[in-house]
């Protein structure tokens, strides 16, 4: 029975582990989808007006790099979104290694 409880803790870690790998490279990707996405709404936005997607998006890139670049001329804003995820890498540490300790009470 014991191993039974020690196979159900590590699953359950496993499945722990798992969720927060895919939330943390969810929330890095997010930061990469964001300044696209932007540059899609532009192009399309010229696109509506008569601009052709493609000269569109290369008016759009400039104005999108501006963006970028205001957003890391912010003080601190930076910082912040970098330490929030780290925040959910050593959360999401923390919780698997939790684990161990329950798997060694197990035993």
């Amino acid at each position: 029975m014991k191993k039974v409880n020690i196979a159900l803790v590590r699953l359950i870690q496993f499945v722990v582990f798992v969720v927060f790998t895919f939330v943390v490279i969810v929330y890095f990707a997010a930061m990469v989808f964001i300044p696209l996405d932007a540059l899609v709404m532009i192009s399309k936005l010229l696109g509506v007006v008569g601009i052709n997607t493609f000269i569109g998006a290369l008016i759009g890139l400039p104005i999108v790099g501006y963006l970028g670049k205001m957003v890391y001329q912010t003080p601190g804003l930076v910082g912040m979104v970098m330490e929030t995820g780290m925040d959910l890498i050593k959360t999401g540490k923390d919780k698997v290694e939790a684990f161990n300790k329950i798997a060694e009470s197990v035993k």
